[in-house]
């Protein structure tokens, strides 16, 4: 249950509709939007007016601690607007929160080294621990299951056999073999061997958790010590513990075992600035930066996305990665993914602002933050930016 990832609701969040005709968040102004994290000494169109004696902000990289931005305003951000932000965390059940700007922190909130359960949020980093394989040559995407000797509990079809490993990543497997754990959309899949592998998009944790086995396989490395040894370590997190991590799940029901995480807020955070700079940290790729690109565009479009309800949403699904794919979306979405683990664990890129956010609970204190939620902080912190420059795209 803990490892579900809701659909959005039918009921439309409030970027996408606050006042009664129409949808209020909007694009923002197109030279806002497009800047980086490097703020002149004018005023600025986002309604944040920067002062004489802003310096310029050129992205950073974090060391042990993050730079922290002293004036919002001189990075292009209404504190008003944070302080709206904050406030309405504290009516939720957060327990960590980061927006990291140019590699500087520009709010947090809640205790951001608290270690907790990451939830689906593992299938996006196991994506990036995928990317660095694919790159060099370790593992091939069109490897099929019959190619690698992949089966499960009761047997795999021939035609199942035949998925790629691309197709497990896009969640296209056409495999509707029950998972070792629960939360995803088995429930809704197609009759069993009714779909051939690629043709259809369902978000099913059998893809996700084959993918650790093939992982685990081809390159011979355990996922958490392939996590450590590439993202951990270089990216210096500051409360990943090795030991608390180990497979798990029901082999009677299948074989290939679920890969849970259990990181802070701000080793997320490191996470997430990591893909914002297109794989690269201090000088040195860690995933491609080709990678980065091609896991986190709409593979699967918003409107082919299944079950139908998915559809009324704003996400498409790349590998592994939920995507932004509304067209009337403002522009500060443009480029935007996020990973989306149950009971609120997120992170989110959005190049188009050069800003990460990160958000946790904690599964044990029995709180949880639905992503309509989350996606309502967002909507705040965006406006925070753009102020009174919003104005909506016309739909396509």
């Amino acid at each position: 249950m803990l490892d579900h990832t809701a659909a959005p609701s039918r009921r439309r969040v409030h970027f996408l509709g606050r006042s009664a005709g129409r949808l209020l968040l909007a694009a923002l102004v197109a030279a806002g939007c497009a800047r980086s994290a490097s703020v002149s000494t004018t005023t600025i169109s986002s309604g944040a007016a920067v002062g004489a004696a802003c310096a310029p902000l050129p992205p950073v990289y974090p060391a042990a601690e993050w730079q922290r931005i002293g004036s919002p305003e001189c990075a292009g951000w209404s504190a008003e607007g944070l302080e709206e932000v904050r406030e309405k965390l504290s009516g939720m059940a957060t327990t960590g929160f980061m927006a990291v700007v140019g590699g500087r922190v520009l709010m947090e909130y809640g205790d951001i080294e608290r270690v907790s359960y990451l939830a689906s949020v593992r299938k996006s980093i196991l994506s990036m621990m995928y990317g660095i394989y694919v790159d060099r040559g370790v593992i091939d995407l069109d490897a099929t299951l019959a190619d690698l000797g992949i089966d499960d509990v009761g047997g795999l079809t021939d035609a199942e056999k035949r998925a790629r490993v691309r197709h497990l990543l896009a969640a296209r497997s056409g495999v509707y073999h029950e998972a070792s754990n629960s939360g995803d959309d088995l429930a809704s899949a197609p009759e069993r061997g009714s779909q051939q592998p690629g043709e259809y998009y369902l978000y099913s944790n059998w893809d996700f958790n084959a993918l650790g086995t093939i992982f685990e396989q081809v390159t011979g490395t355990d996922i958490y010590d392939a996590f450590e040894a590439h993202l951990a370590l270089p990216l210096g997190m500051r409360e990943w513990d090795r030991s608390r991590h180990r497979r798990s799940g029901n082999r009677n029901r299948s074989i290939h075992l679920a890969y849970h995480f259990n990181l802070s807020t701000r080793d997320m955070a490191r996470i997430g600035y990591l893909m914002l700079r297109n794989g690269a940290w201090q000088g040195t790729q860690i995933v491609p930066p080709d990678w980065v690109r091609e896991s986190t565009r709409p593979i699967t479009r918003r409107t082919e996305m299944n079950p139908v309800r998915r559809r009324d949403g704003v996400f498409g699904y790349g590998y592994l990665w939920w995507v932004f794919d509304r067209p009337d979306l403002p522009d500060a979405y443009d480029g935007a993914y996020t990973g989306l683990g149950a009971v609120g664990q997120h992170i989110l890129v959005m190049p188009a602002l050069d800003l990460t956010v990160t958000h946790k609970t904690d599964p044990a204190d029995d709180g949880s933050v639905s992503h309509n939620e989350f996606l309502e902080v967002v909507e705040l912190l965006v406006e925070a930016y753009c102020g009174s420059g919003c104005e909506m795209r016309e739909a396509a």
